[in-house]
């Protein structure tokens, strides 16, 4: 009776013994295949993705990490969306995704794209004025880009604008470029006029926005502001008349280009803008001036020119006489004769 009963407890410790080695052959089977796993997401979180070069990839507002997902696959920056979720959650910035336009480097892995959307510094675009630019001008520049967003609602002066580059985000508003360039002018001729020439003629900051926008016009040459200036700050203080040609065509086209030379009967017409006719200056800038021009007119170089035409050589001829004036004018009409009949 002894016997078959330690049969029967051997069978079953043997049994349980197998049991249990059979469990642990499944944890063991398990752990692997779960090690597996992980090893092939890492894999496809962190080896370098499919894009052959940098790519510029906007996420619009509202989008959520699903509707990120989609986008990323369908422009070709990663493969699995499942690896970009998984990611997202593990780095646990589902809200640090933001809107706007990314700068994707070429075969960025999904771990290095997760990083750039959730550090929030958006591809920035630039949108350029040139000095001289009018404000009709600038307002055209800025509906026509398709980078913006929203209608323009402002209407600001003539010279209210500093023409410079400004960075900006895909959908920034258009209102908000021009408030910008608003803000950019009104800092910049606060500053220049605290530190400007004594006894200068010119009263008031918007006077001095108008001559330099005259500056701007009459030259592009970075070293000539100064003398331009002064030679406008001298008529000025000796009440002659400005004579500068851009008022006059400012007068007819508002800033456009005339596409012709003026005739003499526009030279003596009675406009508020001919500064052949009027003494003083005119009434309203002709264009935007830039830093340059603004800085030139509250510190003029001290000359004592008065006159000035071109040279042929894209800058100008200074003189102190009309009688030297004149010999400058009539070597730039001979280059102009000898440019025609070329």
């Amino acid at each position: 009776m002894d016997k078959p009963s330690e049969l029967r407890h051997g069978q079953r410790g043997g049994f349980v013994k197998s049991i249990l080695l059979f469990l642990l052959f499944l944890i063991f089977i398990g752990g692997a295949v779960a090690a597996g796993a992980a090893w092939k997401i890492h894999d496809m979180i962190t080896r370098a993705g499919p894009l052959p070069e940098e790519k510029i990839i906007w996420v619009k507002s509202g989008m959520g990490v699903n509707s990120i997902s989609r986008l990323l696959l369908a422009e070709e920056a990663i493969e699995s969306e499942i690896a970009f979720k998984v990611t997202v959650r593990v780095r646990q910035v589902q809200s640090n995704l933001q809107a706007g336009e990314y700068l994707i480097p070429a075969q960025s892995s999904v771990d290095d794209i997760v990083r750039i959307l959730s550090d929030g510094s958006p591809y920035l675009r630039n949108i350029t004025f040139p000095e001289g630019i009018t404000t009709a001008q600038a307002l055209k520049v800025v509906q026509d880009n398709d980078k913006l967003s929203g209608e323009i609602t402002i209407a600001p002066a003539e010279g209210a604008l500093l023409p410079e580059t400004y960075a900006f985000v895909r959908g920034d508003t258009r209102d908000d470029i021009i408030r910008r360039m608003q803000s950019a002018q009104s800092r910049l001729v606060d500053d220049l006029w605290e530190n400007r020439a004594s006894e200068l003629p010119i009263d008031s900051k918007d006077e001095a926005v108008i001559l330099a926008s005259i500056v701007e016009k009459e030259t592009g040459v970075d070293g000539e502001r100064a003398k331009v200036a002064s030679v406008f700050i001298n008529r000025l203080r000796k009440g002659m008349r400005l004579q500068s040609d851009p008022t006059v065509i400012y007068g007819i086209t508002q800033g456009e280009p005339l596409g012709r030379g003026l005739r003499v009967s526009e030279l003596q017409g009675e406009t508020e803008y001919n500064t052949y006719v009027i003494r003083g200056l005119p009434p309203t800038p002709i264009a935007n001036p830039g830093t340059d021009a603004i800085a030139a007119v509250l510190n003029p170089a001290e000359t004592d020119y008065y006159y000035f035409v071109a040279d042929g050589t894209g800058g100008h001829a200074f003189s102190r006489t009309l009688t030297e004036h004149n010999a400058n004018v009539r070597k730039w009409r001979q280059i102009e004769r000898e440019r025609n009949s070329n």
